[in-house]
């Protein structure tokens, strides 16, 4: 096979990165490894056991349950499973921002739970009045997303969850992208700062870890039982996950990256990011275009369309909002150089749009 895969020179809309040497050489040697099988495979087990430990002392969970997963849908997916286990109703239903993650309407088609989406303020945040009065007595779940995909916002999660607990539901916050630079930030998004039930944070994110590594962090072990199925061919009794045969690479090389860079070099990298992305939304704003603050290192901007494409057929991975706004993510590959030869490209662009064709009147 000749072909090679995708540089990251011109990426700027993925929440994927390459990731930090340590960690791809970690994934590297576990590859074949399988943590769905710990008493064959006690070694990347035990790297799961410390995977987990890491990520609760970044999510503020001193005594975390969960487990590695394939990314944030498999983590979101089995939130949402839980919920309906533990729900004391027959037609259970969830509560979410209309901000939330397109994995959540995944989850509800593949459970048959009702998903009922709030809108959004004018800051791109839940509104807070919506969702009370969307729950009722059968809500088994409130979603709040610590770093949404599109602006990059993130949800008022104690008060997300002083609603959930005045019906007796769960809360879940989806921290995929944000749970990594949200640490060294003043928002209160975690299970210290609110009565989170389950989570979902993703090491091959901000974290830098080889794809796929996701993770699904949980209050306690008794929530991750509600999950639990017998395995009678292997010799551990049950398993909580959701794929079964895992490769062991996302566990260690989530391991390799966070013993690696938390917390300071991640914090180095989360300052170098958001520089980045206010340096982007100011280069932007300059241009005439209308930007969303970049609270994160995520930048929208109402670029037009044929810009976009045009920019495109340049070479650029970009994408759009749901609103069709140029959206741009700051990941540890963009630099500076980047987002300025982009910007560069983009000023070309529009000079030549705005120069008139010859015979036009």
């Amino acid at each position: 096979m000749q072909l090679e895969p995708q540089a990251f020179d011109r990426v700027l809309s993925s929440m994927c990165t390459e990731p930090h040497p340590v960690a791809r050489e970690a994934a590297e040697r576990f590859l074949a490894t399988n943590p769905g099988d710990p008493g064959t495979y006690p070694t990347i087990a035990a790297l799961e056991d410390d995977a987990i430990e890491l990520l609760g002392e970044i999510a503020g969970l001193e005594d975390p349950a969960g487990y590695v997963t394939s990314g944030g849908t498999e983590a979101n997916i089995q939130a949402v499973r839980i919920a309906r286990e533990r729900a004391e109703t027959a037609s259970p239903n969830v509560v979410m921002s209309a901000s939330g993650h397109f994995s959540f309407q995944k989850a509800a088609d593949l459970l048959g739970i009702e998903l009922r989406v709030v809108p959004t303020d004018d800051e791109h945040r839940v509104d807070l009045e919506g969702v009370r009065a969307s729950v009722d007595e059968e809500t088994a779940l409130v979603i709040g997303v610590a770093g949404t995909t599109e602006y990059g916002r993130v949800d008022p999660i104690p008060e997300l969850g002083e609603i959930a607990r005045s019906v007796d539901a769960m809360l879940h916050v989806d921290a995929a992208w944000g749970g990594f630079v949200l640490p060294f930030t003043d928002h209160e998004w975690h299970f210290d700062h609110a009565p989170v039930d389950t989570m979902a944070i993703d090491p091959h994110k901000m974290g830098q870890a080889a794809v796929p590594a996701g993770g699904l962090l949980a209050r306690s072990e008794g929530l991750l039982d509600e999950l639990a199925v017998d395995t009678p061919y292997l010799e551990s009794t049950s398993q909580a996950t959701l794929t079964g045969t895992r490769s062991g690479a996302g566990v260690a090389s989530a391991v390799a990256a966070m013993e690696e860079l938390w917390p300071a070099g991640y914090r180095s990298q989360y300052v170098r990011s958001q520089n980045n992305a206010d340096w982007l939304a100011d280069a932007l704003e300059k241009r005439g275009y209308e930007v969303v603050d970049p609270e994160l290192p995520l930048v929208a901007a109402d670029v037009p369309t044929s810009t976009i494409d045009a920019l495109r057929a340049h070479g650029w991975r970009i994408s759009r909002t749901g609103t069709g706004e140029l959206r741009i993510v700051c990941m540890p590959h963009v630099t500076r150089d980047m987002l300025a030869s982009f910007v560069g490209d983009l000023d070309r662009l529009e000079v030549r749009a705005s120069v008139p064709v010859a015979g036009d009147d």
